[in-house]
């Protein structure tokens, strides 16, 4: 099959926003977001989702064109974020006879979002339930959780397509010709991470279909080979479990003496056999290290003692790591302090709130600088996490 999606009755009319600095206002996107959005022309006409409103004029243009003089019968809700329904009062306004497709829980929010119920013109669906287009058939399918608890996709029977809301979406260029592991699982991670389980009921769901497109609301529609490492990749995690051996090093660092400890660990790392990748939590987007702390089976954590605790970046990072559920993985710990060392404490108090984490010793402790005893108990370290993960 080919990689590029095709077909005459299901036409794309998203936009790419290259504007915008921070997705949800937290995520950095240097190469933008793509808003996904798509019509299926039939002996009825159906719309799959709105968009963003900072893209809504040029979304109507796209919309218009390719309706070509045809009015929508249907507009359905797969997700009520603004990002995806933040348009639909507008298109509802123009046009009246259109009816709104959701279910119960869509309603409600979008009462809540616009201020109108649109009596008359919703049309609630539940699991298993159909909307009939003509050639084309929609089968809707609960999916609640990822990320929303009113979320829904839909399966096209004829074409094999699935429209899959904010599941397989990615950030950055839509173009299905770049690489979209890494800004999938970045996307993945930060988005819907907290939600495994939710995700793994989804996929049970679509294991038992035919699915030959995934048209997702950010990123490039899948085809091929892509659908398949989707879903595997997708399968990893949701159950938490990573990617490939080796270790992310997690640094916080003020002024340079931790960067250094945790630069010598990732060499000694790799001279043992291990892949291991340093990552600066003061200076790299921390979405990223998110991702990259679910990628890997090891985990060091690396950081100062500051204000009786530990350095705030390190801080806010192990928070991250909590609230998206990150477990199972093997980490070891290295602290820094000129007079109180505190930051082991706090490491392994936030530690302790994460499920199924082993901690390797030693743990190290700097004193300022690294010696040559620090050194050495680095050595230990690196070995005791080579052999772990």
């Amino acid at each position: 099959m080919s990689d590029v999606f095709s077909s005459r009755a299901i036409r794309p009319v998203g936009c790419y926003d290259t504007d915008l600095d921070l997705f949800e206002s937290q995520y950095a996107v240097p190469e933008g977001i793509s808003y996904n959005s798509y019509v299926i022309l039939d002996e009825k006409v159906a719309v799959l989702d709105t968009i963003d409103p900072r893209k809504r004029e040029q979304w109507l243009a796209n919309l218009e064109e390719t309706l070509a003089g045809r009015a929508p019968d249907y507009l359905v809700i797969h997700h009520m974020e603004p990002d995806h329904a933040g348009s639909v009062a507008q298109l509802a306004e123009r046009y009246p006879d259109m009816t709104l497709v959701g279910n119960a829980k869509t309603f409600a929010m979008l009462g809540q979002f616009t201020g109108s119920c649109y009596e008359g013109r919703t049309l609630a669906v539940k699991e298993g339930d159909t909307l009939e287009l003509g050639a084309h058939t929609l089968t809707f399918f609960m999916a609640p959780m990822v990320h929303w608890p009113e979320v829904m996709v839909s399966y096209e029977s004829s074409e094999k397509v699935l429209f899959s809301a904010d599941g397989f979406g990615r950030f950055g260029d839509p173009d299905p010709a770049r690489p979209w592991d890494d800004e999938a699982r970045r996307y993945y991670v930060n988005i819907v991470g907290k939600y495994g389980p939710q995700v793994q009921a989804l996929l049970k769901k679509a294991a038992g279909l035919d699915i030959q497109a995934v048209c997702p609301l950010h990123g490039p529609i899948l085809t091929g080979a892509r659908i398949a490492r989707a879903v595997e990749l997708y399968d990893l995690w949701s159950r938490y479990e990573p990617e490939e051996r080796g270790v992310l090093v997690a640094y916080a660092s003020i002024h340079g003496h931790t960067a250094q400890a945790a630069l010598e660990l990732t060499d000694l790392l790799t001279r043992a056999g291990v892949k291991a990748e340093a990552f600066d939590l003061t200076r790299r987007d921390w979405a990223e290290g998110v991702a990259q702390a679910f990628r890997y089976s090891g985990l060091m954590l690396a950081a100062s003692s500051y204000d009786a605790g530990v350095f705030t970046p390190m801080a806010q990072f192990l928070y991250r790591l909590k609230i998206k559920n990150l477990k199972g993985r093997t980490v070891g710990l290295v602290e820094n302090g000129s007079w109180g060392p505190t930051a082991l404490k706090t490491m392994q108090a936030a530690l302790a709130e994460l499920k199924d984490m082993t901690v390797v010793e030693p743990a190290v402790t700097i004193r300022s600088a690294l010696n040559d005893d620090s050194r050495a108990q680095l050595e230990q370290l690196a070995r005791a996490m080579a052999a772990a993960v």
